[in-house]
């Protein structure tokens, strides 16, 4: 087996606990939700939001263009 040694995982060693914090966190009876308690949040949701509505905007698109007889994106109308 290979031996692990120290500086391979010294950054794991002696890290520091954060279960008690997080759970105190998520615990915290503020009225926010669960997916918006962190400070990390609005950088991972308001780019989920911005696909979302940029994916279902380009389907509401391509389905009226099928709808009204173009049946390409792109091309001579």
């Amino acid at each position: 087996m290979v031996s692990r040694t120290l500086p391979r995982y010294a950054g794991f060693v002696f890290r520091e606990n954060r279960v008690p914090y997080y759970q105190r966190l998520f615990q915290r009876d503020d009225g926010k939700r669960q997916w918006w308690k962190t400070k990390r949040s609005p950088y991972i949701l308001y780019p989920y939001y911005t696909s979302i509505v940029v994916g279902l905007t380009a389907s509401l698109y391509a389905m009226g263009r099928t709808v009204l007889g173009h049946k390409t994106w792109f091309g001579k109308d």
